[in-house]
């Protein structure tokens, strides 16, 4: 990760409490324009943010499979999802298929991922800022703010935004 982008979570671990306050006051507000301003937030703050320079959500967070994403990745490397599952996944604490090691076992020496076009569904929704009715997802963005500098990103200018 680029030392600019590690400061932002450094900054956003920092401000841990405060954003917790923030996003929960926003969750008891519920701003009828939330998703408008999160996604235009998120569309600005991804214009400047290269996840390939970054690449810390796959070093740090596991996905949860889904037995379609397990299917899928399975097809992909021309195997048996069960063979799959074996090789590349355990059961976490709440029985979810998450991946046994990070980072991600698929995440190249480039910060490319090698199954992108078949990655898990939870990848493919990360961060969860470009999503409708992001007031539900207010808990996730507290927990990305020290994952994602764009999120961390984000939740500052929707600090600017709504000045709760």
């Amino acid at each position: 990760m680029i030392s600019d982008y590690r400061k932002i979570i450094v900054k956003a671990e920092k401000l841990k409490t405060e954003n917790k306050k923030f996003l929960d006051k926003v969750k008891k507000l519920a701003p009828r324009d939330l998703d408008i301003v999160a996604h235009e937030l998120h569309e600005q703050v991804f214009n400047k943010i290269d996840c390939l320079q970054c690449a810390n959500c796959c070093v740090t967070t596991g996905p949860l499979l889904l037995n379609k994403d397990i299917d899928r990745l399975a097809k992909t490397f021309k195997t048996k999802p069960s063979i799959f599952a074996e090789q590349y996944l355990k059961i976490d604490e709440d029985n979810d298929y998450v991946f046994k090691q990070m980072p991600c076992v698929f995440l190249g020496n480039d910060k490319y991922c090698t199954v992108y076009s078949d990655r898990p569904n939870a990848c493919r929704e990360f961060p969860h800022t470009q999503q409708r009715n992001i007031l539900q997802k207010l808990k996730i963005t507290y927990l990305n703010t020290t994952i994602c500098p764009a999120v961390a990103l984000i939740v500052d200018a929707l600090k600017e935004k709504y000045k709760v």
